[in-house]
């Protein structure tokens, strides 16, 4: 199993920029699909973003497409989440989860992730 440790959380104003980082141990991070998640408080734990094996393919909830970048470093265990224009509405404990195979896709639910982080508290002020 692979053991997720996420980092980058804190508090930012509405508008600004934080890069959330999600280490991986394990031999078999490169080989699954990475994918993040967020919570805020009462709501259920929704989809955020996916990002294929090797990085060539990656999905985006409609919440954050054009303002969130999935990427990732094979070489160094490594999922990033960079955000950018920050909104209230996204404030929310952000988990980092490790697929159960090599490809991702907009469908991805929390079925399709056996491994999970421990969270990183993001607020946005607004």
């Amino acid at each position: 199993q692979v053991q997720l440790v996420e980092s980058g959380g804190g508090l930012v104003q509405a508008g600004g920029s934080l890069r959330l980082s999600c280490l991986a141990s394990g031999r078999t991070f490169s080989e699954n699909a990475m994918g993040w998640f967020r919570q805020a408080p009462g709501k259920e734990r929704e989809f955020v973003a996916a990002i294929s094996w090797k990085g060539g393919r990656t999905y985006y909830s409609d919440s954050v497409k054009g303002r969130f970048t999935i990427s990732r470093d094979n070489a160094k265990n490594t999922v990033y989440l960079q955000m950018n224009s920050l909104k209230s509405e996204d404030t929310a404990v952000y988990y980092c989860a490790a697929g159960q195979r090599p490809w991702a896709s907009s469908t991805m639910s929390r079925a399709d992730f056996g491994s999970w982080g421990q969270g990183t508290q993001v607020t946005v002020s607004s």
